[in-house]
C-alpha cells in the first residue's frame, strides 16, 4: 500500500489579484510563501515521506521546496500535475470571465466536468492525465509515501475520481483551499481517502478561492 499526499500550491500573487492562472507561471505570495512553511512543518510532523514531485510550474515547485529541504529529498518535477492549461482565460480577471464568457464560464462554475477553456484544455483530459501522473510516482514508490505537490483543479478531479465518481461528477466536489493536505491509500489500482483539504494547521493564513471560481 501506497500514501499519496496531494498538497495544493500556497497563495500565488495571481491568487491575491483574483485572476484565472492556468499554465500562467507566477511565484506565490509572501503569505503563499509563510503557508508553504508552515505546511512542511505539519507533514514533518505527519509523515514519513519517501519522494516528492511537483507541477513544473513556479507556484507549485516554491511550495515543495520548504518540505523537500525538511526531508532532505530532490524535488521531481512533473508537467502532468500541472493546473489546467486555460487559454484565453489565463491572466484574465475571473471577473472579467464572466463578463465575456458568460455562458461558458457558467458551466465551468456549475457543471465543470463538461468545460472546454477556450483555446486550451478541456477538464475531461486533465482529469485522465494527473491520475495518470499519480499512477506513475505510485508505481516507482510501492509501500512508500509519495507527496505531490499540485494545483487546485487537479485535486478536485482526483478526490472526485478516488470517491468513485466520473469527470462529470466534478460539479459536486469543492475546491480545497491553498496549501491544503489531501491523502489517500493506493492499493491494486484503488485509492481510500484518508483526508481532504486539511488545512487546520494554517491557523490565521488560511486562503481559498472566491467564491466566484
Amino acid at each position: 500500500m501506497t500514501t499519496v499526499l496531494l498538497i495544493r500550491h500556497g497563495q500565488s500573487v495571481t491568487n491575491v489579484t483574483q485572476v484565472f492562472t492556468g499554465h500562467y507561471d507566477v511565484p506565490l505570495s509572501p503569505l503563499g510563501q509563510e503557508q508553504a512553511r508552515r505546511t512542511a512543518a505539519y507533514l514533518q510532523k505527519n509523515f514519513r515521506i519517501d519522494a516528492i514531485y511537483a507541477s513544473d510550474l513556479m507556484r507549485a515547485m516554491q511550495t515543495a521546496q520548504p518540505t523537500a529541504a525538511a526531508f532532505g529529498l530532490p524535488i521531481r518535477p512533473e508537467p502532468d500535475l500541472r493546473e489546467i492549461c486555460a487559454g484565453r482565460w489565463e491572466r484574465m480577471p475571473f471577473v472579467q470571465i464572466e463578463r465575456e464568457y458568460a455562458q461558458l464560464y457558467d458551466c465551468w462554475r456549475h457543471d465543470i466536468g463538461r468545460c472546454v477553456c477556450p483555446q486550451g484544455e478541456s477538464v475531461a483530459h486533465l482529469f485522465d492525465r494527473v491520475q495518470a501522473a499519480v499512477s506513475r510516482a505510485v508505481a516507482a514508490h510501492p509501500g512508500q509515501t509519495v507527496a505531490l505537490f499540485t494545483h487546485a483543479t487537479p485535486v478536485r478531479a482526483l478526490q472526485c475520481r478516488w470517491q468513485g465518481g466520473t469527470v462529470l461528477d466534478m460539479r459536486g466536489v469543492p475546491f480545497v483551499p491553498n496549501a491544503s493536505v489531501t491523502a489517500a491509500q493506493a492499493e491494486n489500482g484503488a485509492y481510500r481517502l484518508t483526508l481532504i483539504g486539511e488545512n487546520a494547521f494554517l491557523d490565521d493564513l488560511k486562503t481559498a478561492l472566491p467564491d466566484n471560481v
